[in-house]
């Protein structure tokens, strides 16, 4: 498994991190997106319907659903706390993926998880 330092750093390789403020939405659920996220600094809370599902750490990645072939967003990500995070676009995470196959198998294993809880709450 790929550690979290190991997932950070690819994000820290990328120019303009952005900053949430605690409570501050990231995106929401059933916009269109174009950006997925890792956690270089903080928490997130992950909200469906209204309601906190989940909350992520640093190291973790989100959002990745509209970067392989999700239309919308399936849930809302808010700041639980001050929090610093990285993005990829679509052709950054396609060569991260081919630079660090690792990395891959990460986002993979986190997005099957996430859907697979977010599929029992729904």
């Amino acid at each position: 498994m790929l550690s979290p330092v190991v997932t950070v750093s690819i994000f820290q390789k990328q120019p303009d991190p952005q900053v949430f403020s605690a409570g501050q939405v990231i995106f929401e659920e059933g916009q269109p997106g174009d950006n997925m996220y890792g956690i270089m600094e903080g928490q997130i809370d992950i909200l469906v319907n209204g309601k906190v599902v989940e909350t992520i750490d640093t190291g973790e990645v989100f959002g990745v659903g509209v970067l392989v072939g999700v239309k919308n967003r399936t849930y809302t990500a808010i700041a639980k706390v001050d929090t610093k995070l990285g993005f990829l676009d679509e052709q950054k995470f396609l060569f991260a993926v081919q630079e660090t196959p690792m990395f891959a198998l990460q986002v993979m294993r986190s997005y099957s998880e996430r859907l697979s809880r977010l599929q029992h709450i729904v």
